[in-house]
């Protein structure tokens, strides 16, 4: 499987995941120069800017360790250009969500759900 095909899947099952527990998807795999965000999420009032990292294992880190300060500069980046497309939306309460999988092609990957993972500074 293609890193591009993993990493749909993995979005695929994040999405799933965080839709069972009462999330409304908005859109995904917003692109826009400087960034992209894997999901966009309700949760309630609040708009969920959600990125999904994998890692088939931990020897190098964790996937939600992934996040780091330059991919969550790039993310809150494609977060303002999101709002300023969608303005309607542009008054919601925000937050940003990590959903870090963990592990390998043959076992269904352990789900790290993170709320608020970072703040924008």
């Amino acid at each position: 499987m293609s890193t591009t095909a993993r990493g749909r899947a993995l979005e695929a099952l994040a999405q799933r995941y965080l839709e069972g527990r009462g999330l409304q998807l908005v859109t995904s795999n917003f692109r826009c120069p400087g960034g992209e965000l894997d999901l966009v999420m309700r949760d309630r009032d609040e708009l969920v800017f959600v990125e999904v990292r994998g890692r088939r294992g931990t020897r190098f880190g964790s996937a939600a360790e992934s996040v780091d300060g330059h991919k969550r500069r790039r993310v809150v980046l494609a977060a303002q250009r999101f709002l300023q497309k969608h303005p309607a939306l542009a008054t919601s309460p925000c937050r940003f969500d990590v959903v870090a999988l963990t592990g390998g092609p043959q076992e269904a990957p352990q789900v790290d759900w993170i709320r608020d993972a970072f703040a924008v500074s």
